[in-house]
């Protein structure tokens, strides 16, 4: 639950909220309150499990659950989510059921890559989540290459291309871009700047002014925008689909995000952000911003507060406890879907 920290009031009234969100605006503010709720509660437990040895590793996006949330939301079933890094709440949103991603976390025998993967790199193609790597930027480039089949194809979707700040500086952040900006693939980069590639400021990453500037060197129009207000997030990514969709070519937006807790469970970030960060981080809550507009407009009240935490966190403990007593993989799994055997007549299946 948040924890009362004075936090930036978001600048709207229910009539701009009604020209963001549409006409049901009340109800998908419920519903992105309830998702970014239910990712704070995950991130928390999973985040204890690990200080318990219970878990090997976690990297949380608290902070960061007004860019998934809405990316949730805005994107359709036949659009592609290509991850960075924090994205997994995009995929519970569109539909990954939270005890599919709890196995992944444990790397059970419910998990779809059986343990062959890092925790927190999910699996998801029901949902259209490719799994994720930890390999900086490589995922911008894939998205890319996606798109460019979608539009071959005459396929309705949308690729969605996820970046922090650090990816920026990558090789195919250039390649990507470039593409993208050649070929005007329906596809929308999004960039989640919260200010620290792990340990190096952003400012130490670039002379640009901006990250969303760096699209026009490409001729790809570049935006950005807060992104711990849930309105404006949904607002430019709308757009930004909506104009990848009409085959209006790719965009870049850039949110500006703060990362509330450490880069991963390996980190320690006390040995190199300012003493102010935290608090500046806490003003800037995306969870406690929404919270208090939609308390302040009577959109929550305190009954409805209580039952939406008392739910995310009796989820996010059940999706955990029942990973957590899963057996592992069966050790014979390991070279499954790996090797064939040479003279078989088994061939590997197609795609």
């Amino acid at each position: 639950m948040s924890d009362g920290a004075e936090v930036e009031p978001l600048p709207y009234g229910p009539e701009e909220a009604a020209g963001i969100l549409g006409t049901t605006w009340e109800e998908t503010l419920v519903s992105a309150y309830r998702w970014m709720v239910l990712g704070r509660a995950f991130d928390a437990r999973m985040q204890a499990l690990q200080r318990q040895g219970r878990i090997g590793f976690y990297g949380a996006a608290t902070g960061q659950e007004a860019v998934n949330v809405a990316a949730g939301l805005v994107s359709r079933p036949e659009d592609w989510v290509f991850p960075g890094l924090r994205e997994q709440l995009v995929a519970v949103v569109r539909g990954l059921p939270l005890p599919e991603y709890a196995h992944s976390v444990f790397g059970d025998s419910l998990d779809p890559a059986l343990g062959r993967q890092m925790p927190c790199h999910p699996t998801a193609r029901g949902v259209h989540y490719v799994s994720m790597s930890s390999v900086i930027g490589t995922q911008i480039s894939q998205a890319v290459g996606l798109a460019y089949g979608l539009r071959q194809r005459r396929d309705p979707g949308v690729a969605f291309a996820f970046l922090g700040d650090g990816a920026t500086s990558s090789n195919d952040f250039h390649a990507g871009l470039n593409f993208a900006g050649v070929l005007r693939v329906p596809v929308v980069f999004v960039c989640a700047n919260n200010q620290w590639a792990i340990s190096v400021p952003v400012e130490r990453q670039t002379a640009s002014r901006t990250l969303a500037a760096k699209g026009a060197a490409y001729g790809i129009p570049g935006r950005r925008a807060d992104g711990t207000d849930f309105f404006a997030v949904f607002r430019e990514l709308q757009a930004a689909r909506s104009e990848a969709a009409a085959d209006r070519g790719p965009s870049l937006v850039e949110f500006l995000t703060f990362r509330m807790t450490p880069h991963s469970s390996s980190d320690d970030p006390g040995r190199y952000q300012p003493a102010e960060w935290a608090r500046h981080a806490a003003r800037a809550d995306p969870l406690g911003r929404l919270e208090r507009w939609m308390t302040e407009h009577r959109v929550l009240s305190p009954e409805l507060r209580e039952k939406v935490w008392r739910e995310a966190d009796a989820a996010a403990r059940s999706a955990a406890d029942a990973a957590e007593r899963t057996p592992p993989p069966d050790p014979r799994t390991l070279t499954e879907d790996v090797y064939s055997s040479e003279g078989s007549g088994r061939r590997a299946p197609a795609g």
